[in-house]
């Protein structure tokens, strides 16, 4: 039999984020002991979350902000003790999966990250009590649901380094494409490539911050005439691809 203090530091060692099998170590108490005080006692309070601070790396941060805005979502763990932040990266581009934990571990050094496999497509995923507070965009429903503005002090790192921005969308909900025409030149037909950027989303506002974002660096761009709910924005001008071939580039 164990005394009240000792089931409710092993439930505290829990709340922190630990698994059963690393407090059951510590311990020395079972596993399913563990498991059924959970159960029995009342729920601790919530430790208090401090404030984490700014990112420690902001282009790296602005990077990842791009990224999580396309394809990133948070979720809350099942006890209620933390957050895992997951970002999908498909499986066809192994360069932007390690570019995604670079930025993680970056942005908060030394945090855990790992890969879940899923159909075609991994989610780069880190436990932390403070992605909400890192990325207050986090809430219920999907993001084109649901107003996305950016807070202060991150519109301020995307001013400082919008080309991550860009790019981190781009990584996410975007690609790079080549086109191609035929023109008769002296009688000939002659086939012509030329590339052009595309990003599509379904939330206004996450196209609104792109295309202010674009203009701040000067690049041209263009809604497409479309019927589906998502808006496509093209970048074709020659300078303007130019420059989004200088700081972002294709995926791979």
């Amino acid at each position: 039999m164990y005394d009240i203090s000792t089931r409710k530091r092993a439930l505290a060692l829990v709340s922190q984020g630990r698994s059963l099998n690393s407090v059951s170590k510590e311990t020395g108490i079972s596993r399913a002991a563990i498991r059924s005080w959970q159960h029995r006692l009342e729920p601790l309070p919530r430790l208090a979350t401090p404030d984490p601070g700014p990112p420690a790396d902001d282009s790296a941060y602005s990077y990842l902000l791009g990224l999580y805005l396309g394809d990133g979502c948070i979720s809350s763990h099942p006890r209620g003790t933390g957050y895992y932040l997951r970002i999908a990266c498909a499986d066809a581009w192994p360069g932007l999966m390690q570019q995604c934990r670079e930025a993680i571990t970056k942005v908060r050094p030394g945090i855990g990250v790992y890969a879940l496999k899923k159909q075609g497509y991994s989610m780069v995923t880190s436990y932390s009590r403070h992605w909400p507070q890192l990325f207050p965009q986090h809430g219920p429903g999907k993001k084109h649901n649901r107003r996305i503005a950016l807070e202060p002090w991150q519109q301020a790192i995307v001013d400082a380094h919008p080309w991550e921005f860009i790019r981190g969308l781009i990584h996410s909900d975007g690609c790079r494409i080549t086109n191609w025409t035929t023109r008769m030149v002296a009688g000939e037909s002659k086939r012509y490539e030329y590339p052009r950027y595309f990003f599509t989303n379904t939330s206004a506002d996450i196209v609104r911050l792109f295309t202010d974002t674009l203009d701040q660096v000067g690049v041209e761009w263009k809604p497409l005439n479309q019927s589906r709910a998502a808006v496509t924005i093209s970048i074709a001008r020659k300078p303007s691809v130019a420059l989004m071939d200088t700081h972002v580039g294709p995926k791979h």
